[in-house]
C-alpha cells in the first residue's frame, strides 16, 4: 500500500486560510457592489479616524477586532466612525432610545434604488441636487440622506412624525455643511398620513423611500429584540436592551409592515404624478403577496422587487409608479436632462 504524502505547509496554509474565509469571509458579497461596507470592518482605520471608539474594540473568539454589538454605546460609536470615515460626516449623534441603524444595509437600500432611477435613465444614474428624494421617517439618525447626499449628491425632504427625532436631524444637517441646504426636515402632522400634508402642491420627487415598522406591536417587538439579544451573546438573554435603539413608532405599529405599506400603497395612488417611483422595505417575504395585491387594487402601472441580503437576513425593496411610459418619457427630459449634472467628488 503506498505511503501516503505528507501535505506540504504551504498547501496546509492555504486550506487554512480557505477554511477561515469560509467561517468569517472578508467580503460581504450580497452587499450592492458599490456598497462601501462589503469588507469587514477595518477598526485599526476607524479607530484613526475616531479615536473615541477605541475602548469599545476588542478581540473577538477568532482574535480579531471588534465590538459588543450588544452594547448600544458601543454600536452607536462604530456608526458614529463609519459616517466620519466613509461619508466625511464629522458630527453626528442621536438623543438615547433612537434608532441607530445599521449603516451598511441603509447604504444599501441608496445604491439598489440609484439604479433602479439609472434603469429609467437609458442606464445612467441621475445625480445632482435637481434629483429630489422624499424619506419616509427620517429619524433622528438622517442616515439615509447623509448616504443619498454623499453618494449621489440628491437632494431630501426627510419626514417623521417625532418632532424628537427631526430636532435631532435638524441639529446633524446644520453641523455638517455638506449636507446644509441638500437635507430639509418636514413634521407630519397626522400620523395616519403618509404623504398628505408633506408634499406640497406643485411639488415632484424622483424618488420616495421607507423603512416601515416592522412589529404589530410592542410585545412582538420586545421579543424579537430578547431574541436578537441572546443569539449575540449566546446566552439567553430575558431583560432588554435595545443595542440599535428604537421608539415605538420606529419598532411597531398597529398591524405591522404589512398594514403599513398597504396603505401606504393606497396613499400613494393620490400623489400619482408627483413621484416618479415610490418605494418600501419589506421586510418578510409572506407580506410581498398583500403588497402586491394592494398594487394591482391602485393601478400600479410598473412594479419592481429588488432583492437585498445583509449576513444571514434577507429583505427586498418593492417599487412602484404610476406613470404610463409617456409620463414616464416626459418626466426623463423635464427633470433628468440638463439638470442632472454628475457630482464632483473631488468637491467634497
Amino acid at each position: 500500500m503506498p505511503k501516503m504524502k505528507k501535505e506540504l505547509p504551504k498547501k496546509k496554509a492555504i486550506a487554512r486560510s480557505k477554511e477561515k474565509k469560509k467561517e468569517h469571509p472578508t467580503e460581504k458579497e450580497q452587499l450592492h457592489p458599490r456598497n462601501r461596507h462589503r469588507a469587514r470592518y477595518e477598526f485599526k482605520l476607524l479607530k484613526i479616524s475616531l479615536p473615541e471608539l477605541a475602548p469599545f474594540v476588542k478581540l473577538n473568539v477568532h482574535q480579531d477586532e471588534s465590538i459588543d454589538f450588544a452594547d448600544p454605546a458601543a454600536v452607536k460609536m462604530l456608526n458614529r466612525a463609519l459616517l466620519k470615515q466613509y461619508y466625511h460626516i464629522l458630527n453626528w449623534d442621536i438623543p438615547e432610545g433612537y434608532l441607530c441603524p445599521p449603516i451598511p444595509g441603509r447604504a444599501d437600500y441608496i445604491h439598489h434604488i440609484a439604479d433602479l432611477l439609472g434603469a429609467s435613465n437609458f442606464g445612467t444614474i441621475p445625480q445632482g441636487s435637481a434629483i429630489r428624494c422624499l424619506d419616509l421617517g427620517i429619524g433622528a439618525n438622517c442616515v439615509y440622506p447623509i448616504i443619498g447626499v454623499r453618494e449621489y449628491g440628491w437632494s431630501f425632504v426627510g419626514s417623521d412624525i417625532d418632532a424628537v427625532a427631526l430636532e435631532s436631524a435638524n441639529r446633524i444637517i446644520a453641523e455638517n455643511l455638506a449636507l446644509t441646504g441638500k437635507v430639509e426636515c418636514r413634521l407630519q402632522p397626522s400620523p395616519k398620513n403618509f404623504f398628505k400634508g408633506i408634499i406640497q402642491t406643485d411639488e415632484y420627487f424622483d424618488l420616495s423611500i421607507c423603512n416601515p415598522p416592522f412589529h404589530a406591536s410592542a410585545e412582538a417587538a420586545e421579543a424579537a429584540t430578547l431574541r436578537k439579544l441572546s443569539n449575540l451573546q449566546h446566552q439567553e438573554v430575558t431583560e432588554v436592551v435595545k443595542n440599535f435603539g428604537g421608539q415605538n413608532q420606529e419598532l411597531w405599529c398597529e398591524g405591522g409592515e404589512e398594514t403599513f405599506v398597504r396603505e401606504m400603497v393606497r396613499q400613494s395612488r393620490h400623489f400619482a404624478s408627483s413621484c416618479f417611483w415610490f418605494s418600501s422595505l419589506i421586510s418578510k417575504q409572506s407580506h410581498l403577496k398583500y403588497v402586491y395585491e394592494a398594487l394591482t387594487k391602485e393601478g400600479a402601472v410598473e412594479v419592481k422587487t429588488i432583492p437585498m441580503g445583509q449576513g444571514n437576513k434577507t429583505s427586498r425593496v418593492v417599487a412602484w409608479t404610476f406613470l404610463t411610459k409617456d409620463q414616464q418619457a416626459a418626466w426623463k427630459t423635464l427633470r433628468w436632462g440638463a439638470k442632472s449634472a454628475v457630482v464632483d467628488k473631488d468637491d467634497w
